[in-house]
C-alpha cells in the first residue's frame, strides 16, 4: 500500500462533506477503519470515500447502522469497491426500496380518503369503511398496510 492510497481524516471529511466527528463515530461503530501513523494520526483508504458516501445514502433510505454495517461487510477491504460489488449490494437493497416506494404510493393515493384505520371518526368512514370492516383484517391502517378495499368489503 502506498502513502498515496491513504488520506487524513480531514481530507476524508472534505471529500465526503461529513464532519470529522461523524467519521470518528462511523469508525467507532465499525463502518470504516482507520490505520494509524507511527504518530497515532488516523489515515483512511481512498476507498473509504465511497464507503462514507454509501453510508449517507443508506441512512437516507432508512437503513439502521447495523444494516449498513452488514452491507459494508460484504465489500472488499483494502480496495475500492467495483461495479460488481455495488451491484451485489444494490440487488439486496432493491426489494426494500421497492417496498418503500409502494407504501408511499399507497399513502399518496389514500391520503384524501379513509386509510382503513377503523377509527370511524370521519364522516366518510360510512362510505369507505362501513361497519368498520377493515378491522376484520387486523389492527392498524389496513389500506396502507396493503389490504384493498375490495378485499375488505368481501369479508363478512
Amino acid at each position: 500500500m502506498h502513502c498515496s492510497d491513504l488520506i487524513a481524516i480531514g481530507d476524508l471529511a472534505a471529500r465526503t462533506g461529513v464532519a470529522v466527528s461523524a467519521i470518528r463515530f462511523y469508525e467507532e461503530k465499525g463502518l470504516v477503519a482507520a490505520l494509524r501513523t507511527p504518530g497515532g494520526q488516523r489515515r483512511f483508504l481512498r476507498a473509504d470515500i465511497r464507503r462514507i458516501s454509501f453510508i449517507l445514502i443508506a441512512q437516507q433510505l432508512g437503513l439502521s447502522l447495523e444494516e449498513i454495517a452488514a452491507e459494508l461487510a460484504r465489500l472488499p477491504a483494502g480496495r475500492t469497491p467495483n461495479g460488481a460489488d455495488w451491484t451485489r449490494i444494490s440487488t439486496g437493497l432493491r426489494d426494500r426500496i421497492d417496498g418503500q416506494i409502494a407504501a408511499l404510493q399507497r399513502t399518496r393515493a389514500l391520503l384524501d380518503n379513509c386509510i382503513g384505520c377503523g377509527c370511524l371518526s370521519l364522516k366518510k368512514c360510512g362510505l369507505y369503511n362501513p361497519g368498520d370492516k377493515a378491522a376484520q383484517r387486523g389492527a392498524g391502517p389496513r389500506y396502507l398496510l396493503g389490504d384493498r378495499a375490495v378485499d375488505i368489503a368481501a369479508v363478512d
